[in-house]
């Protein structure tokens, strides 16, 4: 049998840098194309809306808009194909492993995906305009997929230890967030570009530029490392259907599940409307946006180390659950402000707890269900457990980005707070469901599969 190579902070921090440049990317998509694609330009923020009118904008079924439902169908494609990608992942068995060889084929190709999504659909006629708009987005969501899914999963395999999954599920999530602050940047970028290149053409620069510095963070780790070296990974017997519903069939995952699809719908529709916050509600102009982001970044990243060691003192679940009740607190603050910028610097500080708790520790709570099915049944589908979670999630995603799209259709300041509220009553309901989880009955298991070793 192959001797594997200890598994190193050092590598997980390497394997962390794939997870900023897909989160740049989908920080783009997610954070700018709603603000760019629909609403109306002002004297203060002249770029909203800026490529509205290269696509259809009034509602076509009650009020429910065209780009609504491209977006929530995109996440309903995203979700179901999770399941199909990581099925065909855990039954790989290429020579570079089961996961790297997807990260590698996939980095580019999600790359140029984003770029076309703020380009190819500017052409004079609207109807081609709205299908390339759905065919790109389909596609950029194919391909996220085709690289998170067999990403995430490595999750679990590198976490070979409850140390070590703790840490992972921290490098990551420092990444991510700082991949998504700098997502932020792009009205700034463009603002630097737009005596080049135009204000529309300066918009599509910056967004190139973003995406290239994502392609190269995914691709270093893929190709630095050598799965091989450190998985001794077998190939799942089990098919993607069936390995879906026995994944389903776990009532400890159904629970974190639970809870999670509510917080994920909560936090899309805050997530989606924050632009519109800070530049209606608060009337902050967008440029701001990264100095408020980077501040929510700067102060969670601060508390990295505190979220990180309480998780091994007092466990992951009351932490978590901390952090549901802190961002329901996040979105009433964001229903009820004012005008002025020091409303987006209350929002962000307060942000700063729950993003530090959520961005850290649900995924090493799918690791720990991963392990534990592992243990109990010698198959590892660690691929399938963190799809079948990112596929549920993703409906509340879809969910969201029509609820959102809908609900602001008439662009008053009283729609923007109603998406907040929302998000407010769903996410106090996601807390009250996670009390439901029996993080302790996990780790008891795993420690006794286990023996002496260290979990």
């Amino acid at each position: 049998m192959k001797q594997l190579k200890p598994i190193t902070n050092k590598l997980l921090w390497i394997f962390a840098l794939a997870q900023f440049g897909w989160s740049l990317l989908s920080g783009v998509v997610s954070n700018w194309m709603v603000y760019y694609y629909t609403g109306t330009p002002s004297e203060q923020n002249p770029n909203t809306g800026i490529f509205a009118s290269g696509i259809t904008q009034d509602p076509i079924f009650f009020k429910l808009t065209l780009f609504g439902l491209v977006l929530a169908v995109g996440r309903i494609f995203d979700a179901i194909t999770d399941p199909l990608i990581a099925g065909w992942s855990d039954r790989s068995n290429y020579k570079g492993g089961r996961r790297i060889p997807f990260m590698r084929m996939m980095a580019i190709p999600f790359t140029l995906c984003t770029i076309g999504l703020f380009t190819v659909p500017q052409t004079s006629n609207i109807a081609l305009n709205d299908t390339a708009l759905f065919i790109l987005l389909m596609v950029f969501y194919l391909f996220m997929t085709m690289f998170c899914t067999p990403y995430t999963a490595l999750i679990a395999e590198l976490g070979d230890t409850q140390q070590h999954r703790i840490n992972v599920s921290t490098y990551i999530s420092f990444t991510f967030i700082v991949g998504q602050s700098i997502s932020f940047l792009l009205p700034n970028l463009a603002g630097a570009l737009t005596g080049t290149f135009g204000q529309q053409g300066s918009i599509r620069m910056a967004v190139a530029i973003m995406a290239t510095i994502a392609c190269l963070a995914m691709l270093f780790p893929a190709f630095y490392i050598n799965e091989r070296d450190y998985i001794d990974s077998k190939p799942s017997d089990t098919k993607p259907f069936t390995s879906l519903i026995r994944t389903f069939s776990n009532d400890q995952f159904r629970r974190f599940v639970a809870s999670d699809v509510i917080y994920f719908f909560a936090l899309t529709l805050f997530q989606t409307g924050l632009a519109f916050y800070e530049t209606q509600l608060m009337e902050i102009e967008d440029t701001y946006t990264f100095l408020l982001t980077a501040t929510m970044t700067f102060i969670s990243v601060c508390l990295y180390p505190a979220v990180n060691i309480l998780a091994k003192k007092i466990g992951k679940k009351q932490l978590i659950i901390i952090g549901f009740f802190a961002y329901s607190v996040v979105f009433l603050i964001t229903t009820l402000c004012g005008v002025g910028l020091v409303w987006g610097f209350i929002v962000a500080v307060t942000a700063a707890i729950p993003m530090a708790i959520l961005g850290i520790l649900p995924q090493a709570c799918v690791a720990d269900v991963a392990e534990l099915t592992r243990l109990q049944t010698g198959e590892d589908r660690s691929g399938m457990f963190f799809a079948a979670r990112t596929f549920a999630f993703k409906m509340g995603q879809a969910i969201a980005m029509v609820v959102f799209t809908s609900v602001t259709i008439s662009g008053t300041k009283q729609s923007y707070r109603t998406t907040a509220l929302i998000a407010f009553v769903t996410c106090f309901i996601g807390a009250c469901i996670f009390f439901t989880f029996n993080e302790k009955q996990i780790l008891g298991q795993i420690r006794e599969l286990k023996g002496d070793e260290e979990i």
